[in-house]
Parts: structure tokens; C-alpha cells; sequence
């Protein structure tokens, strides 16, 4: 069975209608030749200039032939030439790299369908802050994907009343399914749940890297919700006060917070009465709540509930919830 994308399409004809479009037409060329199958599992294609171009399919990384198809080893792979990384960037960015200078300065832009693709070159800085990426040398596609349901098994536990959900913190190592949980949470939360007794939430989305909606030219490119604001590329503590003031939202989601403005801006939102779903990088929780920056929220208890999660099950494996006022454990270990 071919794995399945954005709105349910198979990653396979995502890839060749979305991602090689942006691809110089040699290597476009050479990548439609693989497996069907092999596209269907990728989920990285990585670039790197005068080396061989690799897919990252499931826990397996494959060369793609300088003849097309898959090349049995990197010596017999496509090497990226100068020019194709130059075309390869005009391609990204529709051929307006200055339209696109803010977020390629951050090591990123976004494409149509929502795909992610990070940058890197030489940095450009200037008092400490990066103004801009010159002299690329490699790009890192990462495909994007949506699991509407992904947050069916923890909704009920997140639920507080008939319109708000319960101050929500989500704990993962990387690459665990934080981000598409938080989607998925925001989407249901917006649609509503009869079924839970929640009513339909106006929810703001906080998308400081673009990676929850996926906006592209401002539109959502992945299933957010009928009720849901998205504020794109906007620094998470500012825009989490710009909502609260703005959009009179019941609830506000965002991804990694670390940073001590951002537990200062969530606080102030959670005192404005509204409700907080957010992400945070750590093995456990025990991590996240000794960080310095964080603590101030752990120790006034302003986390009612705790999701973890971890990829022994595959990426998005439920861990844990935990009720953080109780002490108790709600759910324990359970793959989706």
C-alpha cells in the first residue's frame, strides 16, 4: 500500500506533482524513474552541491543513479552540479529570491502543498543575527504529510468543557509526530466533537516556522479547521499576545517553546483565559520542566495535562498523559 499525503493523496504523486517541479528538469528526470513504491517512503529528499543527491525513505537513505533509478552506492549517484543548485533555489522560489529573503535568512522556505525545505550556505551575520544565506550548498526537502486522526486517542483526555480544552503541553525527541499531533488537535478542536461534547473552538494558530498550516501565499495547506487563524512566520511570543488581542480566540496552539519570552507569553495568554496546546523538544518530561526558561510555568502548575510521545512504535507513539494537578497517569504506552 502506497503511504498517504496531504488530504489523502499517495506520497508518490505528491512528490512528482509538488516537489519536482522545483527540481532541475536532469534530475526531475532521474528521480521519476525510481520505485513507486520507494517514493511512497520517502520523506526526505537531500540535496548537497557536487555530492551525490540521497532519499530518505523510512530508516533507509538511497542514491538516486546519474542515469536514473537507484544507484546501487553514492559513486554511481547524481552529483548536484553547481548550476542545478542555483536553478534549484529559482525553481523554490519562483525565480524571486528577494520576495522569499526573510525566510531563507531563517534556513528555510516553504512550498506549495506545504512542503519544507531547509537551506544552508554561507551565513551572512551581522551583530549576532543572521541577514542572509549566500552561497547555497544544499537543500533538505522534507515531504509533508498529514494524519487527520492522529489525535483521536488523546482528545478525550484533553477536553475541559463544552468549549475548552485543558492547558496542553506535548513532549517528544524530534522526528516523534509532535507537530502532526498538534495539527490534528487544532483541527478537531476547530471542527468540533459531538460525539465529546465539544463544540466547534475558534483556535489561532501560531506558526512561527511555518510548519503546522504550512501556509503558502497565506493559504493553509494542510487541514487546520474551519474556525482557525493562522498567524504564519510570526515569532511565537509575539504572536501568541497579537492573537489573544486580535482574534478573541478560545484556543491557541504553537510549536516548541523553550525560549523565557515564550513562557512568559503563554502565561499571559492562559491568565486571558485561554486555553494553550504546545509542543516541546525532551526525551521526558523531566527534561523539558528543568529548563530554566521553562520552569516558571511547571512550577505555578499552569500545565493541566502532559502528552508524550515516542517512535518505539513508529513516529507518534503515545507514551503517556498525564494530569498534571492529580499526579496521575491517564494513559499509558499505546501505538496509534
Amino acid at each position: 500500500m502506497l503511504s498517504e499525503g496531504r488530504r489523502g493523496r499517495p506520497i508518490n504523486e505528491v512528490i512528482v506533482d509538488e516537489i519536482l517541479p522545483c527540481l532541475p528538469a536532469k534530475l526531475r528526470s532521474a528521480i521519476q524513474m525510481l520505485p513507486a513504491e520507494l517514493l511512497a517512503s520517502t520523506h526526505e529528499i537531500r540535496l548537497r552541491r557536487g555530492r551525490p543527491v540521497m532519499l530518505v525513505a523510512g530508516d533507509d537513505e538511497v542514491f538516486v543513479s546519474s542515469r536514473g533509478g537507484v544507484a546501487p552506492g553514492p559513486d554511481e549517484g547524481y552529483i548536484l552540479s553547481d548550476q542545478e543548485t542555483l536553478v534549484a533555489l529559482q525553481l523554490m522560489v519562483g525565480s524571486s529570491v528577494y520576495s522569499y529573503e526573510d525566510e531563507i535568512r531563517q534556513g528555510y522556505v516553504t512550498l506549495r502543498g506545504g512542503h519544507r525545505v531547509g537551506i544552508v550556505g554561507r551565513a551572512v551575520v551581522h551583530d549576532g543575527i543572521v541577514k542572509v544565506i549566500k552561497d547555497v550548498s544544499g537543500f533538505c526537502i522534507r515531504i509533508s504529510r498529514e494524519v487527520l486522526g492522529a489525535a483521536d486517542l488523546v482528545m478525550p483526555y484533553l477536553i475541559k468543557s463544552r468549549n475548552r480544552l485543558f492547558h496542553t503541553l506535548i513532549v517528544s525527541p524530534p522526528r516523534c509526530g509532535k507537530t502532526t499531533l498538534l495539527r490534528d488537535i487544532a483541527r478537531q478542536a476547530s471542527e468540533g466533537i459531538p460525539s465529546l461534547g465539544l463544540a466547534g473552538l475558534r483556535v489561532g494558530i501560531v506558526d512561527e516556522r511555518s510548519e503546522i498550516a504550512a501556509c503558502y501565499g497565506g493559504v493553509p495547506q494542510n487541514t487546520v479547521g474551519l474556525r482557525t487563524d493562522v498567524l504564519d512566520a510570526c515569532p511565537k511570543a509575539a504572536g501568541l499576545i497579537m492573537l489573544v488581542r486580535s482574534m478573541s480566540p478560545d484556543l491557541v496552539v504553537t510549536d516548541e517553546i523553550g525560549r523565557e519570552e515564550d513562557a512568559v507569553a503563554v502565561r499571559e495568554a492562559m491568565n486571558a483565559g485561554v486555553s494553550i496546546v504546545a509542543t516541546a523538544h525532551g526525551e521526558a518530561l523531566e527534561d523539558v520542566a528543568r529548563r530554566p526558561a521553562l520552569r516558571c510555568l511547571f512550577e505555578a502548575q499552569m500545565f493541566e495535562r502532559v502528552v508524550t510521545l515516542s517512535s518505539a512504535h513508529g513516529p507518534g507513539t503515545l507514551e503517556t498523559v498525564l494530569d498534571l494537578r492529580s499526579g496521575k497517569t491517564l494513559v499509558a504506552r499505546s501505538s496509534r
